[in-house]
């Protein structure tokens, strides 16, 4: 692996014209295919195997125009104190509401009377109009949207408060203007790692052009494998991340073997060899997570998994090509002016001969081994602690900033209705295997109306043929409480005895009924999904390290992290604690899609860390050096790179925590803390304490198994014999001083 690095870094930097050629081509294919490919649709939702969406495709078939699964919105409207929605005024308002709404969008199914659906509030003060659609939330046009929030603006004239609430309004959260506070919050850490603007600017360059022909890519494609608007969404964030950390590593030791004295087609050819192997494998670890996003089998999170997927292969490809390509433009400017004067005269790139901040970091702590182990596990132990209490959920409107139209609709439809109207439950009875179905709908009626929890259940609606049922069932408890799930299953368990009595079977379903079974869904896919991902990354990981116990040590170091993170979850969004301090209005339980979605991002960008910063200390070991020094060595080349890598994740996953929803604030948290304790509580700290006191036993491997692992060569040793054996490669001088 290492000496074929090697040899297409010097290719590259020797070609370099005809390489940038061939990615500016590529870019440029890609935006073409994009500019002139049918826009990506919106994302056909579904979570196959789950009742809920039984249901909706039961529905489909036997009811075509009830558009179950389709998105609804409700108009609230709350008349002034001592006034009642009834009145002729308040009426005619409403009606014209209606009326406006009805040809607002060919995507309305239905619009709702409240003066004749029974949606007015025992007091008069609150009504609302349930308007349904033809298609979900996530393919409904934004002109439906648009024409939903401007409904209720004559309204609001007339003296009525006005709020609106529903899936209808959900959109994917605008993050651009994060992105572009993380790009420039990259730019300057890079700017002071390497001290030159050239050097500081090939990662950001290489990693935009990277995700642009991503991107295009993804858009390219998106008719004809029915990709969504949204599935890019993932793409970019992974692809920004990892194409500026592999750029990073390459560059950085590109700047190492300058230094040491080699030409610069040499260094470049040595950079990509040893770094680049690091980077190769990397990107497998991350390729690992996101393609086994498919364990969830939810058809929206395997397309964004994938086409992250495809974008971190660019990154990877881009590092070791474009990388060296571009090295060899910039020459030696990739140092600083103060950095190559003190190397014209005879010095060295650094400003002095004294030991790094990464070296007297990685003796400190070979000096304290099992206290820094210790102090480190434990602080993470502790942070891990409120993970024991977490609750999933996929949180509703209920949870929404008390600024928001939706939060103010929701809490003016508890106030009037009670919280269960927030998120009815739908029931569908298939009465074809009953004798009589409409007698069997009636009785299954009867029976969940004596379920605790049942607030109301509506009349049965039949279908045309009369052998399909659906009913309403208002839930005594606000959507997204454990009481509601309970309600939920208390239902599903009384099918059976309702199927055995009327031969008819009852299926829940409904957006709350189907965000509980998401829940559960994603609960379940956890295990196997950690597993796969483990387990894979254990067997790449000990290709590359030659070791047992270093890659179950980066396996372990990745789990404590990753609790320790999701605990810090808790305690802020479930718990409250420092919840002002992040925005936190309300608090609830955490996002089900939470844990699995940061393991996936999180293990691929520790695993970054933990090769490049490891294949180092294997590199100096291998070489010859005690295992001690070969820490030193690594922390002396790799730590400033790392703590730079880890600070421009930190800082654009941080970015998203000012968002006004309260799901992303909660991603981009957990991403930020997760890095954090990743990178310098495991990676920095725990994994050297770790090597330091296994010695040389950390890179044991029994003979019969290194026998039957392939041997990629990623700290370069075959590499190094090769060289050694024919000499000074062209473009090669012996390091020396004057």
């Amino acid at each position: 692996m290492a000496t074929f690095l090697y040899k297409l870094g010097r290719f590259a930097f020797r070609r370099r014209g005809l390489v940038a050629l061939f990615w500016v081509a590529l870019l440029a294919i890609a935006g073409v295919g994009a500019s002139t490919a049918t826009p990506p649709g919106n994302d056909e939702f579904s979570v196959p195997g789950t009742e809920a969406q039984k249901a909706f495709d039961l529905l489909d078939e036997r009811m075509p125009d009830s558009n179950a699964d389709g998105a609804t919105a409700r108009i609230v409207f709350r008349a002034p104190q001592n006034e009642k929605m009834t009145d002729a005024d308040h009426k005619a308002v409403v009606a014209k509401v209606i009326a406006e709404l009805k040809k607002s969008s060919d995507d309305i199914a239905s619009v709702g009377d409240p003066y004749t659906s029974g949606a007015v509030s025992k007091d008069g003060s609150t009504a609302y109009i349930l308007t349904s659609y033809k298609v979900n939330a996530m393919e409904l046009e934004k002109e439906s949207k648009e024409a939903l929030k401007e409904a209720g603006k004559d309204a609001r004239h007339s003296g009525l408060k006005v709020e609106i609430g529903g899936d209808a309004l959900e959109e994917m959260p605008e993050t651009g203007a994060t992105e572009i506070i993380g790009i420039v919050i990259s730019a300057i850490v890079l700017a002071i790692t390497f001290g030159s603007l050239l050097a500081a600017g090939m990662p950001l360059l290489t990693a935009i052009i990277g995700v642009a022909i991503g991107l295009s890519s993804i858009t390219a494609l998106a008719s004809t494998l029915g990709l969504s608007g949204t599935t890019s969404t993932l793409a970019m964030m992974i692809g920004l991340a990892v194409g500026i950390d592999y750029a990073l590593f390459i560059v950085s030791r590109y700047r190492a073997e300058l230094a040491e004295g080699r030409e610069r087609e040499e260094a470049a050819g040595r950079a990509v060899g040893t770094a680049g192997s690091a980077v190769v494998f990397a990107g497998l670890t991350v390729v690992i997570a996101l393609v086994g996003l498919s364990v969830v089998n939810i058809p929206v999170l395997t397309k964004m998994g994938m086409a992250a997927a495809g974008t971190v292969v660019i990154a990877v490809l881009i590092a070791i090509s474009l990388i060296p390509a571009l090295l060899g433009f910039v020459g030696k400017r990739v140092f600083g002016r103060k950095a190559r004067k003190r190397m014209a005269e005879g010095g060295t790139a650094a400003k002095s001969d004294k030991p790094n901040m990464g070296v007297r970091w990685a003796r400190g702590i070979l000096r304290r081994p099992v206290l820094v182990l210790v102090i480190g596990v434990l602080g993470l132990g502790a942070a891990a602690v409120p993970a024991a209490k977490l609750e999933l959920g996929l949180p509703d409107d209920g949870y929404q900033p008390t600024s928001s139209t939706k939060r103010q609709a929701y809490d003016m439809i508890t106030e009037g209705f009670g919280p269960g109207f927030n998120g009815p439950l739908m029931l569908v009875f298939d009465g074809k295997g009953s004798d009589n179905a409409k007698a069997g709908a009636e009785q299954a009626r009867k029976t969940i109306q004596g379920i605790k929890g049942a607030a109301a259940v509506t009349e049965p609606q039949f279908n045309k043929a009369g052998d399909t049922a659906t009913l309403t069932v208002i839930s005594k408890y606000k959507p997204s409480s454990t009481e509601t799930e309970d309600l939920v299953a208390d239902i599903r368990d009384a099918a059976d005895k309702i199927k055995a009595d009327t031969g008819g079977e009852v299926l829940v379903t409904g957006v709350t009924a189907m965000n509980i079974d998401i829940s559960k869904k994603l609960n379940d896919a956890l295990l196997p999904y950690l597993a796969l991902v483990v387990g894979l990354a254990f067997l790449l990981l000990m290709i590359v390290f030659r070791s047992v116990l270093v890659p179950l040590k980066a396996a372990l170091g990745f789990l404590l992290s990753v609790v320790a993170a999701l605990g810090a979850v808790v305690a802020v969004f479930q718990w409250g604690w420092l919840g002002s301090l992040f925005g936190v209005e309300e608090t609830g339980p955490i996002m089900s899609m939470m844990p699995i979605f940061m393991i996936g991002v999180v293990f691929g960008l520790a695993m970054d860390y933990e090769v490049f910063l490891v294949t180092r200390m294997r590199e100096a070991f291998v070489h010859g050096e005690r295992p001690g020094d070969a820490i030193v060595t690594g922390f002396r080349h790799g730590a400033r790179v790392v703590t730079a890598a880890a600070v421009i994740m930190i800082a654009v996953f941080s970015g998203f925590i000012g968002s006004s929803e309260q799901m992303v604030k909660m991603i981009g948290f957990g991403l930020a803390i997760a890095v954090f304790f990743d990178a310098f509580i495991v990676r920095m700290t725990i994994v050297p304490a770790v090597l330091a006191l296994l010695g040389k036993s950390a890179w044991w491997l029994p003979k019969w198994l290194d026998k039957a692992l392939p041997n990629v060569d990623v700290e370069g040793e075959g590499l190094q014999k090769q060289l050694t054996a024919d000499g000074p490669a062209p473009g090669t001088r012996t390091p020396t001083r004057s």
